[in-house]
């Protein structure tokens, strides 16, 4: 297991995920998602290719409409 914090919240997951296991595990989808990994904005093309490290610092954003 390794510790990372998500969105300012400690998580401990599984060793060896990607940011796109971690945001499915999640049930959230990738379209309309923003995310930042260790101060750095991702594209969602790259998602599946960063394998989370411990100690790593996630932001995962996520646009609400309304009106």
């Amino acid at each position: 297991m390794i510790s990372l914090k998500v969105n300012g919240k400690i998580q401990e997951i599984q060793e060896g995920k990607t940011i796109y296991e971690l945001i499915i595990g999640y049930g959230l989808t990738t379209k309309y998602l923003a995310v930042a990994h260790n101060g750095e904005i991702i594209d969602s093309n790259q998602f599946n290719t960063i394998t989370l490290s411990d100690g790593d610092n996630l932001e995962i954003v996520q646009p609400v409409g309304g009106g």
